[in-house]
């Protein structure tokens, strides 16, 4: 059983072939965290599809922890934690299960984990578990003879019993360790203020990455988002500012907190998330345009007052490097219309 419904979840939920997976998550739709309803039910047909299929080439840098390659496959490494750097953490880790399909995957919608049972409680509280939903259309539920070692019994009254399950419900700021006998000041969110040079509240303290709450004025279209990539640029970013800090030079804010990028993969499809590519605080002041070919691209355009503020382009579009610079000069894109996603003009070469 896999419980949530970012990005952990989704690569997951992908990932694992030849085991029967359920899928809990509180939201209607899945990806919640990227997608909307339209993008979730593109990628939902993909995850239903028996066919495996070659995996998509990835074009980027690759992070690994030092010596892993050496290691990978021998007992010892059993037991060690990798790098969480990108949807390279699963490298090495045999995620192929003992039965012939592909993958099967039943979805639990608007529901949480309400409690968790081992094999011998299980048996005492004389709870019913469901066998794995065999049938969408067919709605019958039958109670499962099998032994299972742990039960997760959920808010929708549902319980299934399973090999294990995995937690990918979020990420919280693990300040914890860092707050005795300092006076950390702390955003909303629970993470450590930091100004537009990844300074905290504490002299020559810096912060970057899930720990910290950007608290400077951001620009109007980037957000932040607890998120490996971004991690990475506040990273480097703080590393200049202490730098220059030592120095006594000044440095201008990173160009990467202009816009925000993310670039992944989910269910074997380049995903690129731009912008506001949710409308996100964008109230209900814009307008959304779509365009979609099953099982080959899903895109995506948030517009306000002609100009676009955010884009989601699942699939090979070879959009995403012209939709950035369309977002990023605030161009005004009125005349355009609909013509903007017309599949028969070649956008990309007209804004070159």
């Amino acid at each position: 059983m896999i419980i949530g419904n970012g990005g952990i979840a989704l690569e997951l939920v992908y990932e694992i072939e030849g085991c029967e997976v359920i899928w809990a998550i509180k939201d209607k739709a899945i990806g919640n965290t990227f997608f909307d309803a339209g993008a979730a039910e593109f990628l939902t047909s993909k995850l239903i599809a028996e066919k495996p299929e070659a995996k998509i080439a990835q074009k980027r840098t690759r992070y690994t922890t030092e010596g892993k390659k050496k290691e990978l496959g021998t007992k010892a490494n059993a037991d060690n934690i990798g790098s969480a750097l990108g949807p390279d953490w699963h490298e090495g880790l045999n995620l192929k299960g003992t039965k012939e399909f592909s993958r099967k995957i039943h979805i639990e919608t608007m529901c949480e984990v309400k409690k968790i049972y081992l094999q011998k409680e299980f048996r005492i509280s004389k709870k019913k578990s469901l066998t794995f939903p065999r049938d969408h259309h067919n709605q019958t539920v039958t109670t499962d003879t099998e032994i299972w070692p742990v039960y997760v019994e959920l808010t929708n009254e549902k319980i299934y019993g399973c090999d294990f399950i995995v937690s990918a419900t979020g990420v919280t700021p693990n300040i914890e360790p860092f707050l005795c006998g300092n006076n950390f000041d702390l955003g909303e969110d629970g993470g450590l203020k930091v100004d537009d040079h990844m300074h905290t509240s504490l002299p020559d303290i810096y912060a970057a990455g899930d720990i910290c709450t950007a608290s400077w004025q951001p620009s109007p279209v980037w957000q932040q988002m607890r998120l490996w990539t971004q991690a990475r640029q506040m990273g480097w970013y703080a590393a200049k500012c202490m730098a220059a800090a030592s120095l006594g030079d000044s440095i201008d804010m990173d160009f990467s907190f202009e816009l925000f990028a993310h670039v992944t993969k989910f269910f074997n499809y380049k995903v690129v998330l731009l912008g506001k590519y949710n409308a996100q605080s964008l109230g209900s002041d814009h307008e959304l345009m779509l365009r979609c070919t099953k099982g080959q691209e899903y895109i995506k355009v948030v517009m306000q007052n002609g100009r676009m503020m955010g884009a989601v382009l699942i699939g090979e579009t070879d959009l995403e490097e012209t939709f950035e610079n369309l977002i990023l000069n605030q161009m005004n894109l009125s005349s355009y219309g609909e013509d903007l996603l017309d599949p028969n003009i070649d956008i990309e070469d007209y804004f070159d």
